[in-house]
């Protein structure tokens, strides 16, 4: 008899593995079922109900949580975009660990038991910057978005040929949880109505992703939308809000698409907020009665957004007439910020398990807060004082101001420097006459300051000083644009400043690597200098604080999520050890706190905060302190500076 080796019985073995593996793989399958107007999913009929969630916007240590409860609510698919912009910050350089390991959230979903509905652009808006596409592409100036420009659809190429075949391997007929794929985003909402462009990314994902994968557009319930977002070949979605005619709305859909199911892939649950605006909510009752009447038609939804989560850093983006969205994107979603249980939350479950069994099993809490109380700051240096420590590249001269873009820095803050050409005794008009400054400019004059230029709002700033004296303009990038045409958003001094009838020239211009500065400890205390008196109008320089407080032992379960505020403070950007966690603008509302995550946080060590303040006199006569609290303040009253907008509509962001 023969006797089997080891190596012969791998290989049988491996054989009968991959033949059953194989015949797994040929049962899988996700369609449109045009007879039925349904899908069907390895050939039984199948409805989804889904919820989008962001892992860009919630660190992955916290993607299990906020995934589990999205499951345990009754869900069986999430809608994930991916932003190109967080993938790819520089041409060919790509970032895909740690937070930015989209392969590993996908994998994750799939183990808890989620399907996914990917939207990997190229434009993805989401209130992202730019919409998701990478300020690098501004470097052809006259660059169409968004259309067949060749230098955009060259780079498009590129991108999608990196994308597309990670995800080939997590699509559901390959053994992954990936069932449908959107290509675009809203198209119908953009000026351009390049078919061609259409044509040719649904070629491009059909190349990659081959011929099976459900490929899908989504736009307006309007048909305005659609005449320009649906084109043959891609299965036709809309999106819509609660509170109307679910039917009617519907009818869109089924003008361009006659059969097939039902599709809501953005029913809003909440909606964004803007600074200068109250913030929005929508009741539980009206999304919960939309909810119900949308599954009783037998239709699929996408609830946008489940978990909203939080811009860290400065990837908020901004609508135009230009609105920049605060740091939270809580969205008064059904899972706050925090990822927080809420009664929407508990509202939406009871609808869902009207139609589809609920898992059993324990609902993950909500994650406790901890209010590590007040952490005294005080000052290190201000911006100006500190630019060699801040500006690693060093300084750029050339006649007139020159774009973020066009030093190669994508977000943060620019220092532009040039000299009074005249004596000004009298106060005279710094102007910026044709809006060019994008999108604050913190004015000083030999280091006092004099007043903020800020985009579509406060076009000029009186100054006074002797010829000669030095004129330092930080200007702060406020997040680009993420929907309609103006998406091509330069930051910067995008124009030429005017100093009475003057045009400013010979600029010294200094990108500012202020994170990379602020991780390496770079920044120290200095002594008080007699300019520090000098705050006209109770404007201050731009001005870096530091202070640090140590997590208490004998307190089990810590560090713990908290929330931190800002007594007396303006505006600014805040890091904890390092971490970038925001803006702050308690000066105009409506988000007073800023949501920290435990993960950022240690027991081991000081815990560091560092804080920029653009504009406040702090630490020299007033109380000087950041406070940590264990309640989030997002709706304070304010004084709206914007157009008030109309919840749920997106059309008036146009």
């Amino acid at each position: 008899m023969l006797r089997m080796t080891k190596q012969m019985y791998l290989l049988l073995a491996g054989t009968a593995l991959l033949f059953l593996g194989n015949s797994v793989l040929a049962n899988r399958s996700f369609s449109v079922d045009y007879d039925k107007d349904c899908f069907r999913k390895d050939g039984e009929e199948f409805r989804y109900i889904s919820g989008s969630v962001h892992y860009n916007r919630i660190l992955r240590a916290y993607w299990k949580d906020r995934l589990l409860k999205m499951y345990m609510a009754g869900l069986n698919a999430i809608q994930v975009y991916i932003p190109w912009n967080y993938h790819e910050p520089l041409p060919g350089r790509y970032h895909f660990s740690g937070d930015r390991d989209v392969e590993y959230f996908l994998q994750l979903a799939q183990d808890i038991g989620l399907l996914v509905i990917l939207r990997p652009g190229p434009y993805i808006c989401g209130e992202w910057d730019m919409g998701g596409l990478p300020a690098w592409l501004l470097n052809k100036k006259d660059i169409v978005l968004r259309s067949s420009d060749p230098d955009y659809i060259a780079a498009v190429d590129k991108w999608m040929g990196k994308i597309l075949p990670m995800m080939k391997p997590f699509l559901y007929q390959n053994g992954g949880p990936i069932i449908t794929v959107q290509v675009e985003n809203e198209y119908g909402s953009y000026f351009a109505c390049d078919y061609n462009y259409m044509r040719h990314l649904a070629s491009l994902f059909r190349s990659h992703l081959g011929k099976e994968v459900v490929l899908f557009t989504t736009d307006g319930a309007g048909l305005s939308y659609l005449k320009c977002g649906a084109i043959q070949g891609l299965y036709a979605t809309v999106d819509f809000g609660p509170g109307g005619n679910v039917t009617a709305a519907f009818e869109p859909q089924r003008h361009v698409e006659p059969h097939g199911p039902l599709v809501n892939s953005e029913f809003y649950t909440g909606w964004l907020d803007h600074w200068g605006e109250h913030h929005s909510v929508v009741s539980s009752a009206i999304v919960a009665k939309s909810l119900n009447e949308i599954l009783a038609l037998g239709a699929n939804v996408n609830m946008y957004m489940f978990i909203g989560g939080t811009n860290f850093a400065y990837w908020n983006g901004a609508n135009s007439p230009f609105a920049p969205q605060p740091t939270s994107y809580d969205y008064d979603a059904p899972l706050t910020e925090a990822g927080d249980l809420t009664e929407k939350y508990f509202a939406i479950q009871d609808v869902i398990k009207m139609y589809k069994k609920i898992p059993e099993g324990p609902l993950p809490p909500t994650t406790p807060k901890y209010a590590y109380g007040v952490v005294k700051m005080k000052k290190l240096q201000t911006l100006i004082d500190a630019i060699e420590i801040l500006s690693f590249s060093g300084p750029v001269k050339n006649m007139y101001p020159l774009t973020f873009t066009e030093l190669n820095q994508a977000f943060g803050f620019m220092l532009y420097r040039t000299k009074l050409p005249v004596n000004c005794s009298k106060p005279t008009p710094l102007s910026s006459a044709l809006n060019g400054v994008h999108d604050r400019g913190y004015v000083s004059v030999d280091g006092v300051a004099m007043g903020i230029l800020e985009r579509n709002k406060v076009l000029s700033v009186n100054v006074t000083g002797k010829a000669g004296s030095q004129v330092d303009i930080l200007v702060e990038n406020m997040g680009r644009i993420n929907y309609g045409k103006e998406i091509n958003d330069f930051k910067g001094l995008v124009s030429n400043l005017t100093l009475g009838p003057d045009v400013l020239t010979s600029w010294t211009m200094y990108s500012l690597s202020i994170d990379e500065a602020v991780s390496q400890g770079l920044l120290g205390e200095t002594e008080p200098s007699t300019r520090d008196a000098l705050h006209p109008s109770n404007l201050s320089l731009p001005t870096f604080y530091g202070g640090s407080f140590i997590i208490p032992d004998g307190i089990p379960d810590l560090p713990q999520d908290t929330y931190i505020k800002f007594p007396s403070w303006r505006k600014g950007q805040v890091w904890i050890n390092g971490f970038n966690l925001g803006r702050y603008w308690p000066s105009r509302g409506p988000q007073m706190t800023l949501y920290v995550p435990a993960s950022i946080l240690s027991t081991a060590a000081p815990n560091n905060v560092t804080v920029l303040e653009l504009e406040g006199v702090l630490c020299t006569t007033g109380p000087c302190m950041v406070e940590f609290t264990n309640t989030p303040i997002l709706n304070a009253t304010v004084v709206n500076v914007y157009k008030p907008r109309k919840l749920c509509d997106k059309g008036d962001l146009l």
